[in-house]
């Protein structure tokens, strides 16, 4: 996550957080977390096919980018895709449900990547029953380059204000083979309403927002450190650390000045937005979130290539307690009677982002 100086000296209310001296200069002119960023730069460099391919796997998006999968290679084509258990999101997500559709986007970003040296990716899910691996995938010649790869390095989750733009109807027919577009005035006030409230309930339930907490990594040394979670990082953002403004505690106290103007910008973000996408699926048995993830996937680098931002607000999609009365209300918006809405995300225009850090692949793979 990153701050643009504008944001951040509203945070700091316009006051000076380090002081201007060279040393401290030189500090903030270093916080880039280098090796928590290097997996985008080893993408591709790879002699094995499934490695090529999986080295730009493990870029996809995920929920709290806890990277939940693990691969067991198999013979000389094929490998074996795990869920790694210990990443979890027991309180947001107690069934699961997004860290599978986090599978699927993996499963897809990795198939589209294979197309990049001519292969096809032939995918069987769940081979050893719904309790064992995830998919078994076997790589084979024949496929020709799709055409969303080149996407795939400049592909982000923009969590920032998007321009004050509409999208085009010929983006929203484009988007149209993988989920709803609402771009009509009176639906998108209604679900910017239903976004705001359900984050502020995450917010303010402490069991919920501990578990980002914890998944706060805070400055460079503890992104590269631990390269999965929530990222805190650049020189604006490490000022507020090194001023006491930006801490664990704070973000876990309402009455704090984090935490408040926090809550101000976030809102800021949520309701500067001109459209949503809305993914659904008729079931919601894991093929189905695994099927949505994949949707999702290609969605991400359909907007990517139209020059579109996509962030998703999936608060209103969580399935626990205090979450109830938004996820109803998200569905008898989002959804036909049955239906699962699996992703939203709010599109629009917004500005570049910066790179999420990624553990390396190596530590991703069980056998290698």
């Amino acid at each position: 996550m990153t701050l643009t100086r504008r944001r951040t000296l509203a945070l700091l209310g316009g006051g000076m957080v380090v002081a201007a001296s060279a040393s401290a200069g030189t500090f903030l002119a270093t916080r880039t977390p280098q090796r928590a960023l290097q997996p985008w730069q080893a993408a591709g460099g790879y002699d094995d096919p499934r490695l090529f391919a999986l080295s730009y796997a493990l870029l996809a998006p995920n929920p709290h980018n806890r990277q939940p999968w693990l691969v067991e290679l198999e013979g000389s084509d094929a490998f074996v895709l795990h869920r790694d258990t210990t990443r979890d999101l027991p309180h947001t997500d107690p069934f699961n449900r997004q860290i599978f559709v986090g599978l699927g986007c993996f499963l897809e970003l990795m198939t589209v990547a294979a197309t990049l040296r001519g292969n096809a990716a032939e995918i069987t899910l769940f081979p050893e029953g719904r309790d064992g691996p995830v998919a078994h995938v076997r790589l084979m010649g024949g496929a020709s380059r799709d055409p969303l790869a080149g996407s795939i390095l400049d592909r982000r989750s923009c969590k920032e204000p998007f321009e004050d733009r509409p999208v085009p109807d010929s983006a929203a027919a484009d988007l149209a083979a993988y989920g709803v577009v609402i771009t009509d005035p009176e639906t998108v006030a209604r679900i910017k309403s239903l976004t705001w409230e359900a984050w502020l309930t995450e917010m303010h339930t402490h069991r919920a927002l501990k578990e980002s907490v914890d998944l706060m990594r805070f400055g460079k040394a503890e992104i590269n450190a631990n390269p999965d979670g929530i990222d805190l990082g650049g020189p604006f953002l490490e000022s507020l650390m090194l001023a006491g403004v930006l801490t664990p505690e704070s973000q876990l106290d309402p009455q704090s000045t984090g935490f408040k103007e926090g809550v101000k910008m976030y809102e800021t973000m949520l309701h500067a937005t001109p459209a949503y996408v809305v993914l659904t699926t008729a079931g919601n048995d894991r093929a189905d979130e695994i099927a949505a993830g994949r949707r999702w996937l290609r969605l991400n680098l359909e907007t990517t290539r139209l020059g579109l931002a996509l962030h998703p607000v999936s608060q209103a999609l969580q399935e626990y307690e205090e979450m109830t009365p938004h996820y109803g209300a998200a569905h008898r918006m989002l959804a036909k009677p049955g239906e699962t809405v699996q992703m939203l995300g709010r599109l629009g225009y917004g500005p570049g982002t910066a790179r999420t850090p990624r553990w390396p692949l190596e530590t991703r793979i069980l056998n290698g």
